[in-house]
């Protein structure tokens, strides 16, 4: 008994939300949803101490700096680069534990990088200028 009183309530759901309705003249198409402005990341980024993403050379650079601390983060490039970007926002945001925090940042997969390699990542970051935003 549950169980048809069950499926008469879900297909009476299904049947309602398949159906619209609009008022006037059926002829008439349904008004599209208006639509919600979107975010500036890269203002919201800025305001975050987060960088834009680096393309050629720098890029390069950030990455043999990064690969100087530890070899195994730039295994996975793009990985390593969301890192950094987002390591600035710790830095820039004068945070405490930043050393313990790259660590955290850059270990991933089968990445690990210790406390002593997050305080060489933050000095590459810091001595490249990377963070400045």
């Amino acid at each position: 008994m549950k169980t048809r009183a069950i499926t008469a309530l879900l297909l009476t759901a299904a049947a309602l939300t398949a159906c619209t309705t609009t008022s006037g003249s059926s002829d008439k198409p349904a008004k599209k949803p208006k639509s919600t402005p979107s975010v500036n990341m890269s203002a919201a980024e800025k305001a975050a101490g987060i960088p834009p993403e680096p393309t050629g050379a720098k890029r390069v650079e950030l990455l043999r700096a990064l690969a100087a601390a530890n070899p195994d983060i730039v295994k996975y490039e793009d990985k390593a680069i969301d890192a950094a970007r987002n390591q600035c926002s710790a830095i820039n945001g004068g945070g405490g534990k930043v050393d313990w925090t790259a660590s955290q940042r850059f270990t991933y997969k089968d990445v690990t990088t210790t406390e002593v390699q997050g305080k060489q990542i933050n000095d590459a970051l810091k001595g490249l200028k990377f963070c400045k935003v």
